[in-house]
Formats: C-alpha cells, structure tokens, sequence
C-alpha cells in the first residue's frame, strides 16, 4: 500500500558545470561540462516519491516559457499529476546553477522566478488536490505565506505535513504549528532551534526544542553519518550507508521523497521508511545530475537485498 503524496514546491531548470575546483574570488575558470536537467527541491521530491510507488501530485508555479513546459513535461514523464500547477504569464521559471568539482561538492545559485510568486490564495484554490493526499510536503524554495496556507489546509483534511526547512531561512513560527514532521539537515535544525548539533544528546535538545515550537515529530539529516529521529514514543539515530558520492545534488530531496511513499500516517514504521529513504539517498549520490540519479522503488528493494 503506497502513499498518495501531494508536493507544494519549486520548479527549476537546473544547470550543472563541472570544474576541477571551485572558484576562488576574482578567479576565472573553465568548466569541464555543462548539462541542463529538470530540478528544484520541489520537484526533486516529487520525482523520488512517485519512482518510490507514491502515487505523487504537485502544486507549483512556472512561467510561460520552455523551461516550463518542458519542467511539466519531466514531472508527467515520472507520472506525476501536474494539473495543479500554474502557469504565469509575466515572470519566468525558476533555474538554477550548480558548480560540481571533482570531490563531488556543489555549490548552488538559484533564481526563483515563477517560484516565488505562488501566493496562499493559489493554494488555497488547490484544497480538493490536497485534502485527497496522505500526505503534503513542502520546502523553501517557495514562498512561506503559501506553505502556511497548504498546511493549514491540509490539517483541516488529516493529511500529515512533512516540512523540509531548506535552504536555512528565517522562518515564521506559525508554519511549525502546523507541522507533523520536520526533515532538517544539522545546519537547518541549529538555524531553527539555536542548538547546535554535534552529538545525540544535542539531537536530543533540537527535538525538545521542536516540540516547544509545535512540532512533535523530527528527523535530522547527518550527510553521510546517517539520519537522527524523534516521535513522541521513540528516538534514535540509523546509520547511512557507506557509499562512494559521485554527485550528491538531490540527496536530501530523495530521502525525503523516498520517505513520504513509505511512511505510516501514525510513525510506528519511522525506522523502516527512514532505512528505505537512506537506500535510495544513497543511490542518488552515485549518479550524476539530480533527477536522473533518482532510484526507482525496484532499484532500491534490489540494492536492500544485496
């Protein structure tokens, strides 16, 4: 039985060029490779989801123009239901940059565009394709008015909200208040909770923290370490899987994706989906490029049994 998961998020024509290092200031070099590939966080998840067995919908906003047709295009390739997603007219699809260097490290410019002009009252409009998810999961790369708006919604139908607080923004407060699960990386959680992560016991703080703040359910991504959880009946920390990282754009994206299709609306699998969502994270990173790197759920049971 898989989940119907519903994404609110970005949509982003991702360019990647590979250099050998990365720039320092003032310093011109010469890129290796350049390739374009559907991306964003949003869509990221969405795609892990649905190749996970998620039956996977998405709210969004493009502009009118190619990047966003062909972003629709990629989503319905990966049998994603996009008839949620807006189109408008004045401000163009949102892309971004990423500088891959031989280590595998990125880093990541983004230009919102179209992303950023999805407002509450759009969301809102959109109640039936959230009231008939399992689940809604939201990022930052959109605005926090229509995440707010998504969620509250959402609560009013029981879909469980999964937020993913990335990138680290200031964030209104009220958005916690309506959130099941949250799903930061270690620098995320600190930026949240004012607690730093370094051990269990400092995991331990930044889910006591979360609970003060509305949140009764975290999970805290440690890269390559693994990933910490709390419920309200249980804690502890699943080690990822040792791997050698190619590229490790969308890693993040993919556990979560990954997670959503497996989760159970009560927690009790929190450790089986989180082991899921580590496989196929650990997948993604051995690929190159963000969407084509993401596993399908018979690549991730395969590489379980091995």
């Amino acid at each position: 039985m898989s989940n119907k998961v519903t994404v609110l998020g970005s949509l982003n024509v991702d360019t990647t060029l590979r250099v050998a290092r990365m720039p320092q200031p003032g310093e011109t070099l010469s890129t290796e490779n350049k390739t374009s590939a559907a991306g964003g966080k949003g869509a990221n998840q969405a795609v892990a989801a649905a190749r996970a067995g998620a039956d996977t919908s998405f709210i969004g906003k493009v502009g009118n123009d190619d990047a966003g047709r062909f972003m629709v295009e990629s989503l319905n390739n990966d049998h994603i239901d996009t008839s949620a997603i807006i189109t408008d007219p004045v401000v163009g699809t949102g892309s971004a940059f990423i500088l891959l260097d031989e280590a595998g490290q990125n880093s990541i410019l983004v230009y919102g565009g179209s992303n950023q002009q999805l407002s509450a009252d759009e969301v809102i409009a959109r109640e039936d394709e959230i009231a008939k998810a399992d689940i809604l999961i939201a990022q930052f790369e959109t605005p926090q008015a229509a995440t707010l708006a998504a969620f509250t919604v959402a609560k009013q139908h029981n879909v469980i909200t999964i937020l993913n607080p990335a990138p680290a923004a200031e964030m209104d407060p009220a958005i916690l208040k309506v959130t099941d699960l949250v799903v930061p990386n270690e620098t995320e959680s600190a930026e949240l909770t004012g607690i730093e992560v370094t051990d269990e016991a400092s995991m331990d703080a930044n889910a006591k923290k979360f609970k003060e703040l509305g949140v009764k359910n975290l999970i805290i991504t440690v890269g390559s370490k693994g990933a910490y959880y709390a419920t309200e009946n249980q804690s502890g920390f699943v080690p990822a899987f040792k791997v050698k990282a190619v590229d490790t754009t969308a890693a993040g994206d993919t556990f979560i994706g990954a997670l959503s299709s497996q989760l159970k609306d009560d927690f009790s699998n929190i450790v089986e989906a989180l082991t899921f969502a580590q496989r196929a994270s650990s997948l993604t990173v051995q690929g190159l490029g963000a969407m084509p790197s993401i596993p399908t759920f018979d690549q991730i049971k395969a590489a379980s049994e091995k």
